[in-house]
């Protein structure tokens, strides 16, 4: 890849990137906006949802779906493909065919959720709307599906023509695109030194945060190989031939769907009036008895969900097999898989208290400090935000690598 092919690259992501932000502020008309905004402020469904649509939840704009129809028809393809045998043959057997079908599927899904969450959107917002009839009902239904299918267009230019996971990189641009306004809003309230000294504590615990986060988002365990003409040959093993198990196979998404989870409980109460079950439920409230308890249940079963669906023992011991490759001092068959599977239960448990435990982090800080800012950030988005990063800035320094290789050979 040439030098002018990156920079056509990093063109095309920057200009979509932009053009996809614009949307989010152009409103659905026929909405009371304001008053609309100010009844849902500190709705915490709202609030989570506006992580991955850039605040389009709270403004009702043409992009107010965002990524997250596509988001969750992959993740249902993703559970299918591994329930269902003839997703599964796609997957493996069909080759690229295969996948096209796997992704046209998907935009058939993503079509299908987006009526559903702009149908449901469009109720919601009822009453802030000034002229409620069915032309309202249609027109925003097709406008809220119709800028959700433009997103998913987006990202899959941004994924073949630019730099990138698409996808990735919308929620990345949201993200960012807030924290000024959380900066903004804990900042002007400094006026005295003990505050700025706390304020200048956070930053000094969010940057080292922010590095033990990307250790372990890169950590691995390498469990050495052993090929067929090594056979004898022990103790002369290729340190780069390895299997990479990470320590998060799961990546961000086991804490995200955990921390959705536990932002629904408390709509339970309002939807059974009574009054002994909305006590029960009030314990799984923040900074309850039982809240803590259950959010690292969730995480930590999302977190072996996810890593069934990344990575399968069993796969991996019969592509060994067929490679004539072995682990050393483990039997082919049975017996490798039970060794991978005993490891990567072990490493995801280990993954899982991580999470958890960063999790609190923003919380415990904020008790102690009484500034909140973390809280606004939140550490789902932190671990986002590191993940993109890293995936980006790899394919970034794996084009530039291919660009100086090609010179070497035009040499």
């Amino acid at each position: 890849m040439s030098k002018i092919q990156l920079k056509q690259k990093l063109f095309v992501t920057i200009i979509i990137l932009i053009i996809a932000r614009f949307g989010v502020f152009i409103p659905v008309p026929g909405i009371d906006h304001n008053s609309f905004y100010s009844n849902i402020a500190e709705n915490d469904i709202i609030n989570f949802l506006n992580i991955f649509s850039g605040g389009g939840f709270s403004t009702i704009g043409i992009f107010a779906l965002g990524i997250v129809p596509y988001i969750n028809s992959s993740i249902v393809i993703q559970i299918l493909t591994n329930i269902l045998p003839d997703l599964e043959k796609l997957q493996k057997e069909e080759g690229e065919l295969g996948r096209q079908k796997i992704t046209q599927i998907t935009r058939y899904l993503t079509l299908l959720w987006a009526i559903l969450q702009s149908s449901a959107i469009t109720f919601w917002v009822k009453p802030y709307v000034f002229n409620w009839s069915q032309s309202f009902i249609l027109d925003c239904m097709i406008t809220l599906t119709t800028g959700s299918i433009i997103i998913m267009w987006f990202s899959e230019i941004i994924t073949e023509y630019g730099i990138g996971n698409g996808a990735s990189l919308l929620i990345f641009q949201n993200i960012v695109s807030g924290i000024p306004k959380v900066i903004l809003k804990y900042t002007n309230n400094i006026y005295n030194k003990e505050t700025i000294y706390k304020f200048l504590l956070l930053s000094i615990l969010f940057i080292l945060m922010l590095t033990i986060t990307i250790l372990v988002q890169e950590g691995k365990r390498k469990i050495l190989i052993l090929s067929a003409r090594q056979l004898g040959k022990i103790q002369e093993l290729n340190p780069q031939s390895y299997i990479p198990l990470k320590l998060n196979q799961g990546g961000v998404m086991p804490l995200v769907f955990a921390s959705a989870t536990m932002t629904i409980i408390p709509y339970f109460s309002q939807i059974i009036p009574h009054i002994k079950v909305q006590k029960l439920i009030q314990l799984f409230y923040p900074n309850h008895i039982f809240y803590l308890p259950l959010y690292s249940i969730f995480i930590v079963f999302f977190s072996y969900f996810y890593s069934s669906l990344v990575i399968n023992p069993e796969d991996i011991g019969k592509n060994l097999k067929k490679m004539g490759a072995s682990i050393p001092n483990i039997r082919p068959g049975l017996e490798t898989y039970e060794y991978l599977k005993n490891i990567l239960n072990k490493i995801t448990f280990l993954g899982a208290i991580f999470l958890f435990i960063i999790g609190l982090v923003p919380s415990i800080l904020s008790n102690i400090t009484h500034l909140s800012i973390f809280k606004g950030l939140g550490i789902t988005s932190l671990l986002i935000l590191v993940s993109v990063a890293i995936d980006t800035a790899k394919q970034i320094q794996t084009y530039i690598i291919s660009q100086q290789y090609d010179n070497m050979m035009g040499e």
